[in-house]
């Protein structure tokens, strides 16, 4: 089975899928406590702000979502579908099935779905509950600046799972640029003989 790319919230909060509630705060509030220590310690660059900022954000939907059992299960089965159907899509592919078109849109369906729901939409949520906010001084300024993260890792992280993707294979170029160069130097020599 292919699990590379999705987010995982128990690995965030360094816990096995069987965790229990009070495990689950008990990390949280460990590991938000070890970030903001950390942040405190270093010069904040841009790229610094935006990684902490991706760190914070993720620590907190992982305490969202894993706190409350209901929501903990809809996203470790969703996850385990996205997952499935990478996998399906990629042996249609390798056994070139009629199912394979009908593969890939069902994939990328729920890929996409994952990842709003569970990589922007959840986080943000997250980043307005009392107890992520007390925990992680999270704010309205955090937010605004956080979406614009939020959004160009979902995008990275979607392309990051495309392109092992049998679509990407098919239409990935060729190109050869020896007989490119070839080509450009016959057409300058034919121009500088007119």
């Amino acid at each position: 089975m292919i699990d590379d790319g999705y987010v995982n919230y128990f690995e965030v909060l360094e816990l096995g899928e069987d965790c229990k509630p009070g495990e689950v705060r008990n990390n949280y509030k460990r590991l938000i406590k070890n970030l903001l220590l950390e942040i405190s310690r270093v010069q904040i660059t841009e790229s610094r702000r935006d990684a902490f900022l991706l760190d914070i954000a993720k620590h907190n939907a992982a305490f969202y979502i894993l706190r409350d059992n209901d929501l903990r299960q809809r996203y470790a089965d969703d996850r385990a579908a996205v997952i499935a159907l990478e996998d399906a899509w990629q042996k249609a592919a390798e056994s070139n099935s009629p199912e394979l078109d009908t593969c890939r849109r069902k994939f990328d369906a729920a890929l996409r779905h994952f990842l709003s729901r569970y990589m922007e939409e959840l986080v943000l949520q997250a980043g307005r509950d009392k107890e992520c906010v007390e925990a992680s001084h999270w704010s309205r300024a955090h937010e605004r600046h956080a979406s614009r993260v939020l959004r160009h890792f979902r995008q990275r992280v979607y392309h990051q799972i495309q392109e092992r993707l049998p679509y990407y294979e098919v239409t990935k170029p060729d190109l050869n640029w020896d007989e490119r160069k070839s080509l450009v130097q016959s057409m300058l020599k034919q121009g500088s003989a007119v």
